[in-house]
């Protein structure tokens, strides 16, 4: 541990050598991407944090993270000797990296470098407007540095490249062609000739293409410009990229010239500033006067969330093949640690992750398993480590959080599973948060209404027991896309998008005791029409998630009569669906689990 210390140490000291005031890392990519590639990795090359969110601050006396509540504890333990300082974000008394630099330096000018390649346009806005009001004019200067850890970073990875896999109609139940001609009538009524994709996942979609460029996400490095008359995809090596009648292919790193040959032909270009990283944009400025560019959010954000009838039946079926897998791993775990077994945290993810990958279609995992037991199932994103896991033992609750990329979609599921005796006050948690995903399970609510709005319901048999969970209720499901997007959510803070139909969205309440237990539920719900009134027309939520849930350490005088019932029809219909797919004494198992 002393010897990574001071090897985060002197990248520290390194970054400081540069002379500036202070430098921001991002935890991102060029795409804003939430699973940067080993290339892009830079705040856990500088710090050694591993999670999956986080930004880096570095000024002459002091260097900090920023990430949010999934993250505090592993943070902490991580940064520990490092000489870096957890900030916490997310939480009421947050100060954001703008405001805390906005009050951090008493002269001018203050100099404030960063890596314009992993900054998005509206995240240099925010920083630029801080920064603005505390020193005014003149008093600061924001410096893009395009891959600004080279010069320390000597075997920093290469850019990945993939195989590249073109998807039909069949799969996804629209055409290539019918996207982009959706997406020129969406540019037309916004007065704009062209748009300017930078999201991965937005350009996997549209172009119905996937590869595997970063792990657990099926997608490929590239930009995408769609004018009125072509589409130009920017992507690596186009020699090994199969041609398409109506996609042009071109280098990823000839954008420049690109732009320079095509700019008239774009007219008005419209491009999304949340996406869009600032050292790209100032390439687009050299091209279009700042009259000529339309900020705002991508069309394709809203239109990719709401599936199509192709896209459902697929959910469908990715749920039923990977509850399979997950129900023949909880048989496989309960018979081997009742054995005797010495079954580790890692030993049950990868016999999870070799279940999934025997079934027809799967293309990986959807994000690394969480396999925690005991008390390392407190860290909501618990980084299951090969060498030294915790062994299973048959008492107390183990959590395992995993999901499949299927070419029929993805998934996402977390059970909390008794192993044995379990403490009272681990059946009280462990029945509240039951409660919670029930409670928004059964939730009826008006058109119109914001997963913000209906969040409460995930928290209140939580909240009069004075505890809660700090991280959101529910996330967007890429169809074999990523898995988590938006525009929906369900968590307390404020989105004004509505959930509409078609969305399906997770429902994974939880609660989480430092050194004690975590538990977490988690089912992939559908939102869906449930009917009109002179009042209005009215949504629920329908299940799609196949697996039983372990009902055996229940308090049930903490349950309601709907709540019972809810929870025992759900595992009737998940032992009809899946008995005739196991085997015998897997059905044998899972009835008894179901009664």
């Amino acid at each position: 541990m002393a010897d990574n210390n001071n090897l985060y140490a002197g990248r520290i000291a390194q970054i400081r050598s540069l002379g500036y005031d202070a430098v921001i890392i991002s935890g991102t990519d060029p795409h804003s991407s939430e699973y940067p590639a080993p290339r892009w990795q830079q705040v856990k090359w500088v710090s050694g944090f591993t999670g999956e969110a986080g930004d880096l601050v570095v000024t002459q006396d002091h260097a900090g993270l920023w990430t949010d509540s999934r993250y505090f504890i592993q943070a902490n333990q991580q940064l520990a000797g490092t000489g870096i300082e957890l900030h916490k974000t997310r939480v009421p008394e947050e100060i954001p990296i703008p405001l805390w630099l906005a009050s951090r330096f008493p002269t001018k000018p203050v100099r404030v470098a960063f890596d314009g390649l992993c900054q998005s346009v509206g995240a240099v806005k925010t920083l630029d407007k801080a920064l603005r009001e505390t020193y005014g004019l003149g008093g600061y200067e924001l410096i893009d540095k395009a891959d600004l850890l080279n010069d320390f970073w000597l075997d920093r990875p290469a850019m990945p490249h993939s195989d590249v896999m073109w998807l039909d109609e069949k799969t996804m139940g629209e055409t290539r062609r019918e996207k982009i001609a959706w997406l020129r009538k969406e540019l037309e009524k916004k007065g704009c000739g062209a748009m300017f994709l930078t999201s991965l996942d937005e350009i996997a979609w549209l172009l119905n293409v996937r590869g595997s460029d970063i792990d657990y996400n099926p997608y490929v490095i590239s930009f995408l410009l769609v004018t009125q008359r072509s589409v130009i995809w920017f992507v690596r090596n186009v020699s090994d990229v199969p041609e398409a009648s109506d996609v042009i292919n071109a280098d990823y790193a000839v954008l420049e010239e690109a732009l320079e040959d095509r700019h008239e032909e774009c007219g008005r270009l419209f491009v999304d500033p949340s996406t869009l990283n600032y050292h790209t944009y100032k390439t687009l400025c050299k091209y279009f006067v700042d009259t000529q560019i339309e900020f705002g959010e991508s069309p394709v954000i809203l239109r990719k969330a709401v599936k199509n009838k192709k896209e459902l039946e697929g959910f469908r079926r990715a749920c039923i093949e990977d509850g399979i897998a997950v129900e023949n791993f909880l048989y496989w775990l309960e018979t081997s640690v009742k054995s005797g077994a010495h079954i580790t945290e890692w030993d049950a993810a990868v016999h999870l992750n070799s279940l999934r990958a025997q079934i027809n279609g799967y293309r990986g995992n959807s994000f690394e398993t969480i396999s925690a037991y005991g008390a390392n199932a407190a860290l909501p994103h618990y980084s299951t480590p090969r060498d030294g896991s915790a062994e299973i033992k048959p008492k107390g609750l183990y959590l395992v959080d995993s999901g499949g990329q299927y070419l029929f979609g993805t998934t996402d599921i977390t059970r909390t599973v008794p192993m044995g005796r379990c403490s009272r006050l681990e059946r009280e948690d462990y029945t509240l948060v039951l409660k919670c995903m029930i409670d928004l399970t059964l939730a009826v609510f008006p058109e119109g209404t914001a997963g913000c709005q209906i969040d409460a319901l995930a928290r209140r048999p939580l909240w009069v027991t004075r505890r809660n969970f700090g991280h959101g209720t529910g996330h967007g499901i890429g169809f074999y896309l990523g898995v988590h997007e938006g525009p929906q959510s369900i968590r307390q803070n404020f989105n004004p998008q509505p959930m509409l139909p078609g969305m399906v969205t997770s429902n994974e309440p939880g609660l989480y005791r430092e050194g004690k237990h975590g538990i977490r539920h988690e089912n992939l719900v559908l939102c869906r029409e449930e009917g009109k009134s002179e009042f209005g027309t009215f949504l629920s939520f329908e299940t799609l998630t196949c697996c039983h849930i372990d009902t055996s350490i229940l308090v049930k005088k903490l349950m309601n009569k709907s709540e019972l019932e809810w929870v025992r029809a759900y595992n009737r219909v998940v032992y009809r669906m899946l008995k005739n797919r196991l085997s015998p004494e897997v059905a044998r198992w899972l009835k008894k689990k179901c009664r």
